[in-house]
């Protein structure tokens, strides 16, 4: 009589057919798509928080020099930090930048001086949590340390480089709080909304 334990084993719920060496375990069919539509979710948040980063960085305050202007979606960037995370937020940020040398929006400099205030402020908000008094000073903080690196690059004093730009750093300390509180919430949404989909 053949033995059919194996066949009844295939046929268990939860069993992909294939057998499993020492240490193996199966894995659910089901986990690929999961997975698969994470992967996606993930990247199109990444595409959309580049998108909005490059639309509002396009609009600056005026500076004293070419390439001191001020970008206003430095409150913007903080909070994308604050909510999705240092690593999310840098890998937007690179394509942010890439898209604005290729349409004209950037120069080289714009984006070295963009690259020290989000190493500045994500690492801040990286190290000291995200708690509101945190995401309230990093976004003037990351401002100061890139004003300071100007201040060398450009071979100019940093304190006439520091006070153009305090007016900016005043509009990103108001509102980074609030635009965190509201990224926090639209993706809790998107998230619930997601999961119930992949539940489906």
């Amino acid at each position: 009589m053949k033995d059919r334990s194996w066949l009844r084993w295939k046929q268990k719920p939860g069993n992909t057919g294939e057998r499993q060496g020492p240490g193996m375990t199966a894995q659910s069919p089901p986990d690929r798509p999961v997975r698969a539509r994470r992967q996606v979710s993930l990247l199109t948040e990444t595409a959309l928080l580049a998108a909005s980063i490059t639309v509002t960085g396009a609009v600056k305050l005026p500076g004293l020099l070419p390439g001191t202007e001020f970008q206003l979606s430095a409150p913007l960037a903080v909070a994308i930090c604050a909510v999705f995370g240092f690593s999310q937020y840098i890998l937007a940020g690179m394509i942010s930048s890439i898209a604005g040398l290729i349409l004209g929006t950037q120069n080289l400099l714009n984006v070295g001086i963009a690259l020290v205030f989000r190493l500045s402020a994500g690492s801040l908000l990286a190290v000291f949590s995200t708690a509101w008094p945190v995401v309230t000073i990093a976004g003037p903080v990351g401002s100061t340390v890139a004003r300071l690196s100007l201040s060398l690059i450009l071979e100019q004093a940093t304190l006439p480089l520091v006070i153009a730009a305090l007016p900016g750093m005043v509009y990103t300390a108001l509102t980074a709080w609030p635009l965190t509180l509201l990224l926090r919430r639209v993706l809790n949404q998107a998230r619930r909304v997601t999961d119930y989909v992949i539940q489906r």
